[in-house]
């Protein structure tokens, strides 16, 4: 052969053999349920609900026990897993209804944004939750922060899971669905993963289901698995928990088929703790004994599950007790991806994978929580090592807790422990005022409550 000609063919053959050498960055699933709380899963000890598809998944993988929403609400949590950072620092401090200037600006690096950037092919299912002004120019959608292609309501699937009326597709509503929102969606991204998307590509799937979240709805077949029930509140909430397992179950089941597994990391967790008072009131999820609900930066309102399974890098059954947050998932997601990592802001997140041999999460701060609409007293609290430290909004109250010792914050140790409240006091002051110093000001006139514009000065509204 010619020197030119071999010049010609090892020319040709070089884009192969590099990208041959290279490895491809994995697949990224992030599956997020809706009030789900930390103890509504069979493996995490529920005694009554069914959940076989997620308990046999979290025996192929990771549970994580100290696993924390970023938010004890739904919005601020959800902007936290797309960001790394805080929900005051991002500016989506709180669930978001219709008519508000409160959305997940353009400004912030979203994560679809960041890997699609990577080459990722990129796609959402379900609940968006992070505008007000849904599917309108005025306000970023969910294409302006990186899906390729999205399926999603503004909030809850509405009138109820069942037979939903307010999705949209990729900017066309869908009109009425015939049948239950978690499979329909799941239904939605098993379709991109065979038919839509590239697969020469690595991908990133959002689905973020609307379950447990009232009102709700559940089938049939999956509340005839609760005969023995005759509360029929909790009947319908225990067997919406089971319909959320079956539609993970087939999602699971068709990366398996599509060859996908070995190559996907899925990570599974919940927006914040469970509704209402798990008694009376609509919402029967369970917090495992964990103190308070929904909206509570007590460890019930913010400590939720977390599964994780990527066959071959993480060993099946595992159990972490490491702290993880969901801010964690932005972070890890980009290293995955080989992205770097934005230099221009700070991200609160950290790499989360040396939780799963043991190891602690490197990260600059510490975890924070603040929750305006919290009805008890004390809504801001940051978590250093075992200690907790909570806060009303003025930083005048606080309450101190080992919650590695005492996770269902039983005792409180500030008279006991004077230094390390003096300590843990002036560190959340610290942190406090730089997130507030960072983010938009909507907060300080926002008034909570429904729909509509808020009364007062507000601020302008920024992409």
């Amino acid at each position: 052969m010619r020197r030119s000609s071999l010049r010609l063919a090892l020319a040709l053959l070089l884009p192969a053999l590099l990208a041959a050498a290279t490895p491809r960055p994995p697949n990224i699933v992030i599956f997020l349920a809706d009030d789900l709380g930390w103890g509504d899963l069979g493996v995490y000890g529920h005694p009554v609900i069914q959940t076989p598809h997620l308990d046999a998944f979290a025996r192929q993988g990771a549970r994580l026990t100290q696993c924390y929403a970023a938010s004890a609400v739904c919005s601020p949590s959800r902007s936290a897993i797309l960001t790394g950072r805080t929900p005051y620092r991002n500016g989506v401090f709180t669930w978001i209804p219709e008519g508000r200037e409160v959305h997940l600006r353009t400004s912030e690096i979203a994560l679809p944004k960041l890997l699609r950037a990577q080459g990722y092919a990129t796609c959402h299912v379900g609940k968006w939750h992070l505008n007000s002004h849904f599917n309108q120019p005025t306000q970023p959608q969910p294409n302006d922060h990186g899906y390729d292609w999205w399926l999603a309501t503004q909030n809850n699937a509405a009138p109820s899971h069942e037979n939903p009326t307010n999705f949209v597709r990729n900017g066309r509503p869908v009109g009425p669905v015939q049948g239950y929102s978690a499979p329909f969606i799941v239904d939605e991204a098993i379709g991109w993963l065979r038919q839509h998307r590239d697969p020469a590509r690595p991908f990133l799937l959002s689905v973020w289901a609307h379950e447990p979240h009232y009102p709700i709805k559940s089938d049939p077949a999956f509340k005839a698995l609760y005969p023995g029930l005759t509360d029929d509140i909790q009947q319908e909430h225990h067997a919406n928990v089971t319909q959320l397992d079956h539609a993970f179950g087939r999602l699971v089941r068709a990366l398996d088929e599509l060859g996908l597994a070995g190559d996907t990391l899925v990570f599974f967790t919940s927006d914040n703790g469970p509704e209402g008072d798990g008694i009376r009131t609509p919402g029967r999820g369970s917090t495992g004994g964990l103190r308070s609900r929904k909206r509570s930066v007590y460890e019930g309102g913010i400590r939720v599950p977390g599964l994780v399974r990527w066959p071959g890098r993480i060993a099946p059954g595992t159990v972490s007790d490491v702290p993880v947050i969901g801010s964690d998932l932005f972070v890890t997601a980009a290293k995955l991806a080989g992205a770097a990592l934005p230099a221009d802001r700070v991200l609160d997140g950290g790499d989360f994978l040396p939780a799963l041999t043991g190891q602690p999460v490197a990260r600059a701060r510490p975890l924070y929580w603040r929750c305006a609409i919290s009805p008890e007293p004390l809504k801001t609290a940051m978590r250093i090592g075992d200690w907790k430290i909570l806060a009303d909004e003025q930083l005048t109250q606080f309450e101190l807790y080992n919650v590695q010792r005492d996770p269902r914050e039983a005792t409180e140790l500030s008279a006991l422990e004077p230094a390390r409240l003096a300590e843990m006091t002036a560190a959340l002051r610290r942190l406090n005022g730089e997130i507030e110093a960072e983010g938009p000001p909507w907060w300080r006139t926002y008034q909570h409550g429904g729909g509509g514009k808020a009364k007062g000065k507000q601020a302008k509204s920024a992409n």
